[in-house]
């Protein structure tokens, strides 16, 4: 039950990073709402799985940039997760350039704290 709320909160801030973001757009072929919720389990599932590896060997450059390069993390982690969702289940989501991935990455991860506490999902 914990990680369905988790995909519905991640698939809030997806929608926002869509909605404020510009060079993060969902291709007019498909529907938003199932590009968003496919993009929202393909980041929630890496969140789990790929992400914990990636900032344990991150580690060193983190501490010398005093935690900063956690957020090259979090973008890396959008970018598999939209050649996922698009690999797979072709749902139109492009990123326009690093530059936006970047702050796309900031706005999820910002969205879902202040949901995912809202919501119990962060416990």
């Amino acid at each position: 039950m914990k990680f369905i709320l988790r995909i519905l909160v991640t698939a809030i801030a997806v929608a926002a990073a869509v909605w404020l973001v510009p060079g993060i757009e969902v291709a007019a072929t498909t529907e938003t709402w199932v590009c968003v919720g496919v993009l929202a389990l393909f980041l929630s599932l890496l969140d789990v799985s790929l992400k914990p590896v990636l900032q344990v060997l991150s580690l060193p450059v983190s501490v010398l940039t005093l935690g900063i390069f956690y957020l090259v993390v979090n973008t890396f982690v959008l970018y598999v997760a939209s050649w996922m969702a698009n690999g797979l289940f072709n749902v139109g989501f492009e990123i326009a350039s690093f530059g936006s991935a970047f702050v796309a990455s900031i706005v999820i991860s910002i969205v879902s704290s202040i949901v995912g506490a809202i919501t119990g999902a962060n416990d």
